[in-house]
């Protein structure tokens, strides 16, 4: 007797619960993802054949700009809830004599870019309402003799966070006695090591030495 062949069914894939699941995940991160607010100061580095990585915490950044302004920033160290941003603040607030309510010293703490902001206008930088607003206050962190704040705010940071590590990120057409200026007071401040930002050089490849 001839053998009875059953009918064989193509596998069918539903694709919908992954298309599902990838939306819902698509939506979340669109909804919570905070664009990158831009620096106060436009800074195109200089190139250079390093590979080494900056750290993603325990960093202090000095931004120099081409017109010789210093704008500083620095995270909130490896666990979030250790809260350095607020306590440095915190800190500079009680050598110049300025009481920070808990909402400024928040709002401090949840900026992402780098500030240049005089401490006897801080208040009124973070009381501003929007980017625009608070634009007026980056005018750079005062450097001069009579009145250096960048060096009270390493010294607080690195009091705050001993393992805060210094990095310098300046232009390549930032004047060098700017950027001297800057490595004086970490000297004064007793930082000895700090990295440069550089931008990574395109290796030059000659065809014909290889092929020899």
């Amino acid at each position: 007797m001839p053998k009875i062949k059953l009918p064989t069914k193509q596998p069918r894939i539903d694709m919908t619960p992954m298309v599902d699941t990838f939306c819902v995940v698509l939506t979340f991160l669109m909804l919570t993802t905070q664009m990158r607010q831009p620096e106060p100061a436009t800074i195109d580095t200089p190139f250079s054949i390093s590979e080494t990585p900056t750290l993603d915490f325990n960093m202090m950044t000095f931004l120099v700009s081409p017109e010789g302004k210093v704008f500083m920033n620095f995270d909130n160290g490896p666990d979030t809830i250790l809260q350095f941003r607020p306590k440095i603040l915190a800190e500079m607030g009680k050598r110049y004599g300025i009481e920070f309510t808990e909402k400024q010293l928040r709002e401090f703490e949840k900026i992402p870019s780098s500030m240049g902001v005089p401490i006897m206008d801080m208040q009124a930088f973070l009381n501003a309402k929007d980017n625009a607003s608070r634009k007026v206050y980056q005018v750079g962190i005062p450097l001069d003799s009579t009145d250096n704040q960048m060096a009270m705010w390493v010294f607080y940071a690195r009091q705050v966070n001993p393992n805060i590590q210094a990095c310098i990120k300046g232009d390549s057409k930032t004047p060098f006695p700017a950027v001297k200026k800057v490595l004086d007071i970490l000297q004064e401040m007793k930082v000895k090591r700090f990295n440069l930002v550089t931008n990574l050089e395109a290796a030059k490849i000659n065809l014909e030495e290889i092929q020899q």
